[in-house]
Parts: C-alpha cells; structure tokens; sequence
C-alpha cells in the first residue's frame, strides 16, 4: 500500500506528524469531557434535576478532573475547553506543516529518483522512451503521487481523531458507542462502490495522461513546421481524440466524489436522529449525556465520512505513484555499470577491431577497422543512415559492440570506467538543441565547476568570441527558444563552445555542421582544425567538405568501413 511505502521512506516526519496528531486528538478529547459536566451544571441549575444514579459519568469525568487539580466550575470547565481547543488547533498546525514540508519533498525526491534512474540507464533504452512520457512522469505523476501523500495523511489524522473521541464516548456510553461504529461501518460499505469507481477513473486518467503528453510534446516540437504550411489546426484533431477520452474520465472521478459526498451526509443524519430517539426514547438517558453523546458520536461519524473520502481522492491519484514506481523500477533495470579501470588519457589512438553490431536480428556494421590517431582530425564520411553515428556511439561507450572491440590507447573500452571515459568527451551533435536561457548558460549549463573564465576561453576556442563580446548582453544575452535569436552559424559554434568548456580530450562531432551553408561550414572546418594537438576530433559528415580539413578520412558503405583509395581527393587529405 502507498502509505506504508511513504511511512517507511519518510519515517521520522511521519512518527512527528502522528505525534502531533495524537497529541491535538487527546487535547480536543479532554476539553470535550468538560462539556459533560458543565451540561449537567446547567440541567440542575435549570430544575431539571435528575438522579444522581442517572449522571455518573458525568461525576467520573467530574473526579477525574479534581485528580489533576481542575475545581469542578462554570468558568474552570469553559476555561478547560478553550485551553482543550486552543493547544489542540497549535498541533494541528504543527502537523500540517510537517505534512506540507513532507509533501513538497515527496514531489522533488521522486523527480530526481526518476531522473537519475533514467540518467544512468543505458543508452539503447533510454532512446525508446518517450519524452512526453518521462516530462508527464516528473511533473504530473509525481505531483499526483504527493497528492496521494497528503490524502493519505488525513486519513491518519481523521483516524486518530475518531479513535478520540470513540474513547470519551465509551466512558459515557459504551452502547450507543457500538451503535454508532455499526451505523458508520454500514453507511461505508453501502459507499464503496463510488471509492472504486473512482480508483478506476484515476487508473484511465494516469494512463491517458501519458498518451496526451507524448503526443503533445511530439506536437509542439513541430510547431514551427505546422504554422509554415498552414496546417496548426491538425493538431488539434491529432489531440481531440485523447482530450476527450480524458475529459470523460475526469468527469467520472468528480461525479464519482460528489456523489459520495452527496451520499454520506443524509444517511449520517438519518443514523444520529436515530440515535437520538433511542438515548431519550428507550434508554431514557439525560439530556446532558445525550447531548455530549450527540456532539461526540456526530464527530465520529463526520470523521469516519471524511476518512472515506480522503481514501477515496488517495486511491484516485495513487496510480500515477505507480505508474512512476514503474518507470523508474524500468530505467533501474537498465542501469549502466561504471566499474572497470581508469580511463586511458587518449595518448595514442582511438581502435574499432573487427566491430560488429547487430540489433533485432538486423546488422548495423559488419566487420569495422577504424584507428583514430590522437591529436589528430578524423573524419567519418557515408550516406544518411549507413551507420557513422552508431560508430561515435561506440566510441563513447553508449552502445556495446555485438562482436569485436574498441581499444583507447591499447585498453579495451568495456574494462574502463565508462564515467571516467566519458569526462574526456566533449560532444556536438546536430541538432542545435540550445536552451532558452543566455549564452553563457547554454556553454557551462549550469556545471558550478565552470566560470565566465571557463566559458570565454571556450567561446574564443570556437571563434565564437567576437560575435559574443559584440552583443549588447555579452555572455548574458539569451538565444532566445531554441536559440531563435542566433544564426545557424552562431548556434554551431555556441554549442561547439559547449562541447569544449570542459576541456575535454577528445571532441566527438555528429554532422555538426550539416545544417550550415559552404561559407559557414568551411569556416567551423578551419577552426577544428586548428584546435587539434592537444585536442582529438572525430567527426562524421554525409557531405564531403570535412574530409578536406581531416588528417584521416574513412568512408562508411554498405555497413562496413573503408580507406579511401590511393591518390583520391579524400586520400591526399588524408595524407
């Protein structure tokens, strides 16, 4: 059950928090027991007298009050009850604070819980999930999965509350205590059905959830190409279809509530009027014990509801903790395994022997020989889909070959520590994907190890200075949404400068300057070539302007590798 999976996450909190809940419950149900005999003051006082066999749990609770030094009174009794009501409303908020602390942490220890499991999964999983998926898992489930938290809670809380006064009804009367525990567990049962309705809806709506934001997500990141054509109305009958299979399971989860509430009330009523007519009619009790029992069982019953209800709004909103459990338990399935020997410093070469990857019965590459000499630029040239970006891949130890190996400086990479490795990569891929944040930002993201030093010195490393130091902003002007604000050019070497920043030893380029003119592309050519020494570059390219910059060209076709051949174009560059 999801509470006894949040009581043991949150063990401390949870034992303050019952506490403080037990503590307010016991403060109300003393102040409530002076109710008693201040009622029976008042009966007397009024000539209403009644036997003295007939009050003697009001006498109980009036010795009761004497051992603790309480002079039975009108105003010691009132003063009982607001001191009672008083320190219990100040635990009250003791609790909830530490609920609402709780809650909140709840919500952000599960989003990094997810977001490290999927962080440390491997590679050839993480590329089949869907993004909308995982966004509506950090942001929705998770903050439905805090929801179900504090419902959970105020079960708790009610609970104890009842239990509370369940016990001063008893010393009153224990009969029409038992009545009133086997009308409660009536009027329960005969709801049920609307608590499982609900749990149903909630069940629809974590999963049509999912659906809609994958596709959503998909959506938006086409806007652009959308609005171009004069086709944005497609998205709305893309999402209608969802929108509304989702809307009718919320309309069911808010009926199923109202319902419920609806229910609940009438039949309460119905059971304390009964109650009533037997205390006066047939059990002959006095008014003043009546009348407390009223209040006490009336409270009962109250608390008994509004612990169905909070279960009800709970079990609505638990399975979106389930469905994150599930995802996150799936990503930890995946996890990447660090262990191995420290990574080589890529002194001498980089070496694909004999590699060969097959994946779902399908062969990617057949057979590659590939040396990478350090400090030099190679460059991977082929076709769209014959399998370059699938090298890199391998080189930076995302993907595992099915055969053969990948040796850095003579290590196999399969023994090092993948972690360690990877810190010697700076990585450019061709997708400009910066953030809508400003430059400097998007070149250290955020890393606290990186200054405005860090980041100037890469920024001049990618001839990116210049135009940098030109803007009125400098390092703080933002790129705008997905860096609007800059040219195509300007992207690439920022997200060239983002590779660099942590001065890597090895910088991994995929078709990074594909989307870029001659002019443009020639240009970043000349600077990568002038960053090599100290620094090895990988680059691969469907178009064939790299090769003339490179040291070393290979060429991918038909799923395997080749030289290029002696006194060719790409043979001379690479002489």
């Amino acid at each position: 059950m999801i509470l006894i999976r949040f009581t043991r996450a949150y063990p401390w909190q949870s034992l303050l928090m019952v506490l403080a809940l037990l503590a307010a419950g016991l403060a109300e149900g003393f102040s409530i027991t002076a109710l008693l005999p201040l009622l029976s003051m008042a009966v007397e006082s009024g000539g209403g007298g009644v036997a003295e066999s007939e009050l003697a749990s009001s006498q109980f609770i009036t010795n009761m009050l004497e051992r603790i030094g309480v002079t039975p009174s009108v105003l010691s009794l009132l003063v009982v009850v607001v001191v009672g009501i008083t320190l219990k409303s100040l635990l009250v908020l003791l609790a909830n604070r530490q609920v609402g602390y709780t809650k909140a942490r709840v919500t952000t220890d599960l989003r990094l819980r997810l977001l490290r499991a999927v962080m440390g999964s491997r590679w050839d999983y993480f590329v089949h999930q869907p993004v909308g998926r995982l966004t509506n898992s950090m942001a929705t489930e998770a903050w439905r999965s805090a929801i179900a938290y504090e419902f959970g809670v105020s079960i708790f809380a009610y609970a104890i509350q009842a239990l509370v006064y369940l016990g001063v009804a008893v010393m009153v009367s224990w009969k029409a205590t038992v009545s009133s525990i086997v009308a409660a567990g009536v009027i329960l049962l005969l709801s049920h059905s609307l608590v499982e309705m609900t749990r149903s809806a909630g069940k629809r709506r974590t999963n049509l959830l999912k659906s809609l934001l994958s596709r959503l997500t998909d959506t938006l990141a086409s806007v652009k190409t959308l609005k171009a054509m004069g086709r944005e109305n497609l998205a709305d009958g893309v999402l209608q279809a969802e929108t509304s299979n989702l809307n009718r399971a919320l309309e069911k989860d808010v009926f199923s509530k109202a319902l419920l509430t609806a229910a609940q009330e009438p039949m309460f009523a119905i059971a304390i009027a009964l109650g009533m007519f037997f205390l006066l009619e047939r059990w002959n009790m006095p008014i003043a014990e009546v009348l407390v029992l009223v209040l006490l069982l009336g409270r009962v019953l109250a608390h008994f509801g509004k612990i169905q209800k909070h279960y009800q709004k709970m079990v609505a909103a638990e399975s979106a903790y389930w469905s994150l459990m599930e995802a996150v338990d799936e990503a930890e399935a995946k996890r990447e395994e660090f262990e191995g020997v420290p990574a080589p410093r890529l002194e001498e070469n980089i070496v694909l022997d004999d590699v060969s990857l097959v994946y779902e019965d399908e062969t990617i590459l057949q057979d590659v020989n590939i040396d990478i000499p350090a400090g030099k630029l190679t460059t991977i040239i082929g076709q769209s889909g014959s399998g370059k970006t699938t090298i890199l891949d391998m080189i930076a130890g995302l993907t595992s070959p099915t055969n053969g190996e990948v040796r850095v400086d003579g290590v196999p990479l399969q023994t090092v520590d993948l972690k360690d490795w990877r810190r010697q990569i700076g990585y450019a891929p061709q997708d400009t994907v910066l953030l809508h944040d400003t430059i400097y930002h998007n070149v250290t993201l955020g890393d606290p190890d990186l200054d405005e030093e860090d980041a100037r010195h890469a920024l001049l490393q990618a001839d990116a200075w210049d135009f940098v130091a030109a803007l009125p902003g400098g390092m703080q002007t933002s790129v705008g949404e997905r860096g609007a604000r800059m040219s195509a050019g300007q992207r690439q070497r920022i997200m060239l400068a983002r590779a660099l920043a942590h001065r890597p030893r090895l910088l991994i380029l995929d078709e990074a300057t594909s989307a870029l003119d001659p002019a443009s592309e020639a240009a970043i050519c000349k600077t990568l070539k002038g960053l090599c020494g100290d620094l090895t570059i990988v680059a691969v390219s469907h178009q064939p302007a790299l090769a003339e910059f490179a040291h070393v060209v290979y060429t991918v076709s038909e799923r395997t590798v080749h030289r290029p051949p002696p006194g060719s174009q790409a043979h001379r560059a690479a002489v």
